[in-house]
């Protein structure tokens, strides 16, 4: 995939179009594959309708595609909430000009930031909080507990408040190797729902993705 992304932009193609398409990309698989909510919740194939979404954002490039995501759902009427984990102020390249051009601000990636969303969530009415991972991409490594239990801890507390949680992984999910579907933690963020880019990899073939939903989107690779 780095080959086929260098390739495409020595022809030409910005990194900055590619990420903007992955985001719009994710958005649009995640309207089509919306959970069902209660009457009187807006269905976002038509209006997002003050829904509430939490968007997790990594250090590197996969945490840009993530705040396009954030932007875009913001623009579409989302009440979106952004966690990074790591500091956005050291994101570098494309990464950091699509952090900038979300400023709308960035909580701590703690459990109660994170459960900050869920509460307003379940306010709201919302029986799903759409959670983004935008954590890391193919370049993941081992260990990655730190970030995981988190996330982990979130969505047990989350029960406690009446509220289930609707994962999409950007591309890889967070704790599985991408070529050989390795933990690289204890217990991965396994989601609801993958979107991935120009080509399915090995690890969204594996058993542990077998109950998630997967779309392929071409960003024009």
């Amino acid at each position: 995939m780095r080959e086929v992304e260098a390739a495409a932009m020595a022809a030409g193609t910005s990194g900055l179009d590619l990420m903007e398409r992955a985001g719009a990309g994710v958005v649009e698989e995640m309207i089509r594959h919306w959970p069902a909510e209660k009457p009187g919740i807006s269905n976002p194939t038509t209006a997002t309708g003050g829904r509430h979404v939490l968007v997790l954002c990594g250090p590197g490039n996969n945490g840009g595609d993530g705040y396009v995501v954030a932007r875009l759902l913001r623009d579409m009427g989302c009440m979106v909430h952004v966690a990074a984990f790591g500091d956005p102020e050291r994101l570098k390249g494309d990464a950091r000009t699509n952090w900038q051009r979300w400023h709308d601000g960035v909580a701590e990636f703690s459990t109660s930031s994170m459960l900050g969303a869920a509460k307003a969530a379940a306010i709201s009415g919302q029986k799903h909080l759409p959670i983004v991972d935008a954590l890391f991409g193919i370049g993941q490594r081992a260990p990655l507990d730190d970030v995981t239990e988190v996330v982990q801890d979130v969505f047990r507390e989350m029960k406690e408040v009446g509220i289930q949680p609707w994962t999409v992984a950007v591309d890889i999910p967070t704790g599985l190797d991408t070529d050989s579907g390795a933990f690289l933690c204890r217990q991965p963020i396994i989601p609801q729902l993958v979107v991935t880019f120009h080509a399915l990899k090995p690890v969204h073939l594996m058993p542990h993705l077998a109950d998630a939903e997967r779309a392929v989107v071409d960003i024009g690779l």
